[in-house]
Parts: structure tokens; C-alpha cells; sequence
């Protein structure tokens, strides 16, 4: 059984004593709901991957407290401390080197030399993560490939009977992955788009995120198949053929029936509807149900939105 934990001080320390004597705890960030282990206890670690059913080359990303818990695992280059600086707490995942002697389990890394961090600005996980002083590995607490959990009901869902706990702290607010940053040469490469815009990274920094080239996986979520709901979808449709359900952006065309990320055309709306409303047009279409998606912009939170709404359709990965 999984128990329901209440996000107040009693709740939280719980959650803190049960990360740390080993056992695995789903909590929320700002983003999606993370599936909690202690990243220096290689069996919490390894749980995690029989937990989610996770391949063990796809490595983990860790949470920590502040920005100095962050350096004292990574070796961030120039670009990455004013990355950190500036949007620390916060949506971003920075990849880099990572240090000796940090204690990460192996399985954390999955093999990799580098090591992605990120600092959480969600309340609760910051007194988690606060109380349990040590790094705390935590992909999206749902079963490997399968729809990201934006409330604790999702991750029960999906992970009940497999944990321990779920510290519900209510919906999340961003409602994508965080965007995960790496770097060649010091330029920073942009791994995985997510809840923090590469424009509003420019904007703020005056630091230009190149695209990633290739596709080994030297990050979590670059999985060709990823974020899958159990039906089909057909992306950029102007409309539903018939049978299809409809996932909307923007004004919907006469006689769909289904559920809109934002009938205004709001990006931010969009991301922060998207998993749930996979989730409820998965549940009605039934498994032989078909989702046709309306077109969704190629920029700002859209481009995250996109990367999502591909690798849900592409074909499933065994």
C-alpha cells in the first residue's frame, strides 16, 4: 500500500525519515511529481528503476537544496554558474561533470561521467529536500514511458502498491519536465526543453542555448518514446476523423468533443493541462481510442509542449 502523506511539518519530516532509511517517496516540484530516493543509497536507487520498470541506461536527475549543495556534485563551468544563479530555484536541469567522492550511487549516472542537478522552487520539496540534507534522486514518478504525474492522485495511479509514500502537495504548477541544459566546450546545449523557455534564458542572461546534436542519451527524457499515453495520437490535425477524440489549442473546430489545453491559445495554460488532459482522453478513448492534437506553436513553452506530444506518439519502445 502507498500511503498519502499531508504536506504539513509532521507530514514532511515523515517523508525526510523514509527517503532516508531507504525507502521511496514521491513528492511534488514545481514541474511534475518526482519519485524520491536517497541518490547516495545504491539499493534506493536501483528500487527507483524496478519501481518505474526503468531502462538502466537512462540516468536520474538529482534534487538538491540550494545552489552549493548543487556545486558540491558538479563541476559547472562559467555559463553554468550564471545559468544556476539565475534561474536556481527554479525548472532547469544542469548536466555536468561530475565530481569525485560525492557519495552519488553509480546507478544515478547510469554510466555517464556527467551528473544532472537541479534545485527545486516548489515549497514542500524544498523542505524535503532541507530536512533530508542529502541528494535525492527523482525522475517523474510514474512507470517508465508513460504519462508524467501532475498530482498525487497520477502518481497512486500509476505507482500505487510500488512505494512507500506520496507527499501530496496539490497540483503542479509548471506541469512539463524541467528544461535540461548540458554544454560542449562551455556553450550551453539545450537536452531537453521544458519549463523554462530558451527565449526567456536569453532574455534574462544574454546566454544563447545551441540545440542538441545526435541522439545518444546523455540526459533523462530523450527517449524516442516517452510521455505515452495507452491510445494513439495524430499530431497538427485541423480536426477529428472519425472515432478520434480531441485534444484542442486555441478555437476548436465545430463538433469536436474532447478537451482543450487553452481554448485562448496560452502556452503556459497549455503545458500546465497537457499531461492531465492526456491522462482523461486516455481514459475515454478506451484502448482503441485515437487523440488527434491541434497544431501547437513552435516556440516558448511549445517547443517543450512538442517534444512531449512526439515522443507520446511515436511508436512504443521495447
Amino acid at each position: 500500500m502507498t500511503d498519502r502523506i499531508a504536506p504539513d511539518d509532521a507530514g514532511i519530516a515523515r517523508a525526510a525519515g523514509m527517503l532516508l532509511a531507504g525507502e521511496l517517496v514521491a513528492f511534488p516540484t514545481e514541474t511534475v511529481y518526482g519519485l524520491g530516493a536517497d541518490a547516495t543509497n545504491p539499493n534506493a536507487v536501483a528500487a527507483i528503476y524496478a519501481a518505474k520498470e526503468r531502462p538502466d541506461f537512462n540516468p536520474l536527475i538529482v534534487h538538491v537544496s540550494d545552489q552549493w549543495a548543487a556545486e558540491a556534485l558538479i563541476d559547472l563551468p562559467p555559463n553554468g554558474r550564471a545559468l544556476a544563479a539565475a534561474f536556481w530555484p527554479g525548472p532547469l536541469t544542469i548536466v555536468a561533470p561530475i565530481k569525485q567522492g560525492t557519495g552519488v550511487a553509480d546507478g544515478v549516472t547510469a554510466g555517464l561521467l556527467t551528473l544532472a542537478v537541479r534545485v527545486p522552487a516548489n515549497r514542500v520539496a524544498k523542505e524535503l529536500l532541507h530536512l533530508v540534507g542529502r541528494p535525492v534522486a527523482a525522475p517523474s514518478a510514474n512507470p517508465s514511458g508513460g504519462v508524467s504525474p501532475t498530482t498525487a492522485a497520477h502518481v497512486r495511479d500509476g505507482l500505487g502498491g510500488r512505494i512507500a509514500a506520496v507527499l501530496d502537495g496539490g497540483p503542479c504548477t509548471v506541469g512539463l519536465e524541467s528544461t535540461i541544459i548540458g554544454f560542449g566546450d562551455g556553450q550551453p546545449i539545450l537536452l531537453r526543453p521544458g519549463g523554462l523557455e530558451v527565449e526567456e534564458i536569453r532574455a534574462r542572461t544574454g546566454i544563447t542555448v545551441l540545440p542538441r546534436l545526435g541522439d545518444d542519451i546523455t540526459a533523462p527524457g530523450q527517449m524516442a518514446s516517452h510521455y505515452a499515453p495507452n491510445v494513439s495520437l495524430r499530431l497538427d490535425a485541423e480536426a477529428p476523423g472519425e472515432g478520434e477524440l480531441w485534444l484542442g489549442f486555441g478555437p476548436d473546430p465545430e463538433g469536436a468533443e474532447g478537451h482543450s489545453l487553452s481554448p485562448s491559445g496560452d502556452l503556459k495554460e497549455a503545458a500546465a493541462r497537457l499531461f492531465a488532459s492526456l491522462r482523461r482522453l486516455d481514459a475515454e478513448a478506451g484502448p482503441e481510442g485515437r487523440i488527434a492534437v491541434a497544431p501547437i506553436p513552435e516556440f516558448g513553452l511549445g517547443r517543450a509542449i512538442n517534444d512531449r506530444l512526439r515522443r507520446a506518439a511515436a511508436p512504443r519502445e521495447l
